[in-house]
């Protein structure tokens, strides 16, 4: 009689054999609406050996993966091993309510940690058990570079996962696609090819400023494509760009910019045993524009641990900027009084920044984990990103128009059964260009523990939305936000500060 937890895993196992993953040369491409065509390609090991069990030898570079934009879909299965599939680790399941390219993506970098802890214990080690990698290699961009292909125009249902109100792409979404992408883009790149070294742990560190160059339409084909652009001792610096040729230029000589959007992730490692900080492979660029980003990317890291160093001597300057910072502190709470001592004399175009909140709340949920048991860094930047979209509309009392997100720090992991709270309002608006008036929102990630009565920030976003130019024409008026408090308004000049706006 097969146990309810078997046939737990059987179902699941069905579900995630409805995926392609194949060698296309060094390159790798998905695309969703063809399982025929190929994906991913992934290391053989070095120390492959035949099985004695029963069981089928682990998947060679091509082993077929169909990826379909629903799960009747397919059609034409072959066979499944239930033993095997059984015994498959629990960890190893990824969240199933995730897109079929986050399912896909992640279901590649399963494979690869399956195998590595199938042959681990083949020669009698566990997984703790393995040594770390001593040897670092030496990888080109080609050899992570991932494509995603989206047939927008051709499948319904893949076309409906990913269509909001306005039949435009759901952005949260493209969020969470974009750093499983970015991750194993990362996992392609630290793949050592050896079955007896342990696997690294890959973390999210920081995702820089992604800005929407032209809306994402829903009825055309969208690709996704990323390579490996720079890596430290520790960390890989990843570029992807998001490109979608407009429908009416297709057939035309005057053909637009098809880049959308463009992101760049910086993961960092860690030894999946000890935790500490791990070596990472070397990058070899071998094009122009290879070289070219690497040495980009050089600059910003050399940039960014000056600025940390810089950092340490605040306090030779401490009270003339003590002083500064008070004046600009009086000038912003100028205002805020007003509404607090004066209500009716108030300035009418202006709001408290407290009259802007929104605010919701989860349980982290197992669904919603990544491969390493943490919650999905793209599942936090989706939950942000609609609960900021809503803070907008709420606030403009018009559908918004996304532009961008700002740089974002992954300060704290947050895990399965944690109390997150996100927190909202508009920052601060600017209303300098009458024709794109500009609306910043912030969102606040708490992971709250009321057992211990404690509550941490893990992540701060900020996004910037503008609204469409016809409601601007029919008279909207986009209102000043205004602090209250001494905390508010410093929020408000760190913002400003880190955007610029008094360079």
């Amino acid at each position: 009689m097969v146990t309810t937890t078997t046939a737990l895993a059987l179902s699941r196992t069905l579900l995630l054999s409805r995926r392609v993953f194949s060698t296309s040369s060094s390159r790798t491409h998905l695309d969703l609406s063809a399982p025929s065509r190929t994906l991913f390609s992934l290391p053989q090991s070095r120390s492959s050996s035949t099985s004695t069990t029963g069981d089928p030898p682990p998947p060679t570079m091509d082993s077929p993966i169909k990826v379909v934009s629903n799960i009747g879909g397919g059609g034409g299965g072959g066979e499944v091993d239930a033993g095997r599939s059984a015994r498959k680790p629990l960890s190893l399941w990824p969240g199933m309510y995730h897109s079929p390219v986050t399912n896909a993506l992640w279901e590649a970098r399963s494979s690869i940690f399956e195998r590595l802890i199938g042959a681990g214990k083949g020669e009698g080690q566990g997984q703790g058990q393995q040594p770390p990698q001593t040897e670092l290699l030496t990888r080109t961009p080609a050899q992570s570079r991932t494509s995603i292909v989206y047939k927008f125009a051709t499948d319904d249902i893949l076309r409906e996962q990913y269509r909001d109100p306005w039949n435009q792409v759901r952005i949260g979404k493209l969020l969470e696609d974009l750093d499983a992408l970015a991750g194993t883009i990362a996992v392609k790149h630290c793949s050592d090819d050896d079955s007896t070294t342990r696997p690294l742990l890959l973390v999210t560190a920081s995702v820089d400023k992604m800005e929407l160059k032209k809306p994402i339409r829903v009825d055309t084909d969208l690709k996704i494509a990323g390579a490996v652009t720079y890596v430290g001792r520790s960390s890989i610096d990843i570029q992807i760009e998001v490109t979608q040729v407009d429908q009416g230029c297709i057939d035309s000589d005057m053909q637009s910019d098809p880049i959308a959007l463009t992101a760049n992730f910086t993961f960092v490692a860690r030894d999946s045993m000890t935790g500490k900080s791990a070596p990472v492979n070397r990058l070899s660029p071998e094009t122009e524009k290879e070289k070219q980003l690497y040495v980009e990317r050089e600059a910003r890291d050399k940039l960014r641990k000056r600025k940390r160093e810089e950092q340490k001597g605040v306090l030779e300057n401490g009270l003339h900027k003590l002083r500064v910072e008070a004046e600009r502190l009086n000038a912003l709470l100028a205002e805020g009084r007003v509404f607090s001592d004066l209500p009716a004399l108030a300035d009418r175009d202006s709001i408290l920044m407290k009259d802007t909140r929104l605010e919701n709340s989860l349980i982290c949920q197992p669904q919603q984990r990544n491969l390493h048991g943490r919650i999905f860094g793209g599942f936090l930047m989706h939950r942000a990103f609609e609960l900021a979209f809503s803070t907008a509309y709420a606030f403009v009392g018009q559908r918004p128009c996304f532009l961008e997100v700002d740089h974002v720090d992954f300060l704290k992991p947050v895990d399965v059964g944690d109390f997150l709270r996100f927190k909202s309002c508009v920052l601060y608006t600017q209303l300098d260009n009458a024709e794109q008036p500009l609306v910043n929102v912030e969102v606040v990630a708490h992971v709250t523990r009321p057992e211990l009565r404690r509550s941490e920030v893990s992540n701060t976003f900020h996004f910037t939305f503008t609204v469409c130019s016809d409601a601007l024409k029919n008279g909207l008026k986009i209102r000043h936000v205004v602090p209250s408090t001494e905390e508010e308004a410093r929020r408000i000049l760190e913002r400003m500060d880190a955007e610029g706006l008094f360079d």
